[in-house]
């Protein structure tokens, strides 16, 4: 007999989705305290929205809305590097200044939570890969998909953006395969450790040149910097 997939396993049907409900209710009174400061701190500096909503590759490759605090400038074009990730550097002028700052501390992300709650996402999982990298994943990739997607998970806290977009891939569809109770805890605190130190916060490094990249002025840019 064959095991069941870890994908499949108790732990995370049942045990993971009661974690997320719990911790995700008691970050509500703490999100709703930063977002009153955040979202204050967006209007001033450029009056646009203060949340963005980015479509996200989900469990069973199933499209969602993704709750993100807004990072760039309204309507910002989306550049693509040529490995298909998100271009991401120090000096991205599509930032705003409060930006630069919540990306920094990763502040950006805790909206998310309510995707926690509506049952879409989990504190701990593989990072959501935008809406339009669906048709790109190999074989060996999708087993990304047989879990749901993360605040934070394998590859954000132990490589960042030190990966390339397969070697990322890869690794979230082996997290996928071998989600623990333990694994989880050791990337919970990696967490920690990693948005401290701010290490590999940027894909790009600054003065990067634009010639190669994929630039698409008709869709907003997603804000991933993960």
């Amino acid at each position: 007999m064959h095991n069941k997939p870890k994908s499949k396993s108790f732990y995370v049907i049942v045990v993971k989705r009661f974690a997320d409900i719990i911790i995700g209710l008691c970050a509500l009174p703490f999100l709703a305290l930063i977002t009153l400061v955040v979202g204050l701190a967006i209007k001033l500096d450029d009056g646009g929205p203060v949340f963005y909503k980015a479509k996200r590759i989900g469990k069973d490759s199933k499209i969602f809305g993704m709750y993100k605090f807004r990072s760039m400038i309204v309507n910002a074009p989306n550049w693509t590097n040529p490995d298909g990730s998100t271009y991401n550097a120090a000096d991205d002028d599509r930032v705003t200044k409060v930006g630069r700052f919540i990306r920094k501390t990763s502040i950006d992300e805790l909206p998310q939570f309510f995707n926690v709650l509506i049952g879409n996402m989990t504190l701990i999982g593989p990072r959501a890969s935008g809406a339009g990298a669906l048709d790109s994943y190999q074989p060996d990739e999708v087993a990304k998909m047989d879990v749901k997607p993360g605040i934070t998970g394998y590859t954000q806290a132990y490589h960042r953006n030190g990966l390339t977009v397969r070697e990322k891939r890869l690794k979230d569809a082996w997290y996928a395969n071998n989600v623990t109770f333990g694994l989880d805890v050791k990337i919970f605190f990696k967490t920690f450790a990693t948005v401290l130190k701010r290490e590999q916060v940027y894909t790009n490094a600054e003065g990067t040149s634009k010639e190669n990249l994929y630039i698409d002025d008709k869709e907003t840019a997603s804000a991933e910097k993960k």
